[in-house]
């Protein structure tokens, strides 16, 4: 029988109101065909899948202050969503250079923004893309032949992008090999980690990554469970809180696992590393007058970034510093509930 009259196979349907699963969700994976369904997603306080909705932008916008024929460094451009707002702001002859270690995001991310550049009227020559970690932007910038920069933004937080893939192995909510890698050919899995340390070694990285006061019982079960995907390592931490007293389990018990994630993920990553490598680098990266902003997620991020801009000030290197932290606004938490924990700082040369 011929082959002419075969049906090419049916696409996944689009369940229900709001589907679960990350093949049924072809709509959000296709902004362009279906903006209209992306919004009600959106008014929903959620942020479609394979997107990623830039936080704190206009606070962003105030604090960088981008202004015509400037270079902005976005050490980690993720989606680029904040990169799309300050390219046209930088036009025309300013240059932008994002940075991101993810192989998977980064491409994606550089197709869209060229495009953009090109929409805008813009040359593709004013926009750098750089495959590395954001703690390598001093020896990045100089193999570029730029010495200084008017404005830096890092948004230390995970993507939506990887958080939704099952794949990636981000979220406890899929089951995936327990990797936790942003560039997956770098470094060591959580799984090997877990598999080669010791229980107080893994002791040791719970509570320092997240201050996680359990941390003792917790790295005795992996340590003998050696978990290699993210639901075998939420049973196991279940089957431990379960024998916390019912007051425990119920106030603790998800924030717990949630810290553990967190905890494998910043250890895999080295990203308290990287991230005190960057904060020290960053005032000779800044021209005169420069401006950078950083958005954190969670205490060990924030006190960092704290720290460093105080210490900087007291120097006198920095003229000013953000005296608190910025939150996103009442409006931004209900419409973005990812951007719930954000902690927006700045700080000016």
């Amino acid at each position: 029988m011929s082959d002419v009259n075969v049906k090419p196979p049916r696409r996944v349907r689009y369940k229900g109101k709001n589907p679960t699963k990350f093949n049924e969700k072809y709509k959000e994976l296709n902004p362009e065909k279906y903006s209209e369904d992306l919004e009600k997603v959106k008014q929903r306080g959620a942020t479609p899948v394979g997107t990623h909705r830039p936080i704190c932008v206009e606070e962003i916008l105030q604090i960088l202050n981008p202004k015509p024929g400037e270079t902005v460094l976005d050490a980690t451009l993720g989606y680029g969503g904040h990169s799309s707002f300050l390219l046209p702001k930088i036009q025309p002859n300013g240059r932008l250079i994002g940075l991101d270690q993810d192989p998977i995001e980064r491409p994606k991310t550089e197709t869209r923004l060229r495009k953009l550049k090109a929409e805008l009227g813009f040359s593709n020559d004013n926009l750098i893309i750089g495959a590395i970690n954001f703690s390598e932007s001093k020896s990045f910038l100089k193999q570029q032949g730029i010495n200084k920069v008017d404005m830096i933004l890092a948004d230390l937080g995970i993507s939506s992008m990887q958080i939704d893939d099952p794949q990636r192995g981000f979220s406890m909510k899929f089951d995936a090999p327990l990797d936790l890698r942003m560039n997956p050919s770098i470094g060591i899995s959580a799984a090997r980690l877990i598999a080669e340390r010791s229980a107080q070694q893994i002791e040791e990285i719970l509570f320092e990554n997240s201050d996680e006061s359990r941390a003792a019982i917790f790295a005795k079960a992996l340590h003998s469970k050696r978990p290699k995907t993210t639901h075998e390592l939420v049973s196991v931490l279940r089957d431990v809180i379960s024998g916390f007293s019912k007051k425990v389990q119920l106030e603790h018990g998800e924030i717990s696992i949630r810290r553990v994630f967190q905890a494998l993920r910043i250890e895999v990553n080295q990203e308290f590393k990287v991230l005190d490598q960057f904060l020290k680098d960053i005032p000779t990266l800044l021209n005169p007058g420069g401006r950078v902003a950083i958005l954190s997620f969670h205490s060990g991020e924030d006190r960092r970034v704290k720290k460093s801009f105080q210490s900087f000030e007291r120097q006198k290197i920095y003229s000013s510093v953000a005296a608190e932290f910025i939150r996103p606004s009442p409006v931004e938490q209900i419409g973005n509930t990812r951007s719930k924990s954000a902690k927006l700082r700045w700080a000016k040369l």
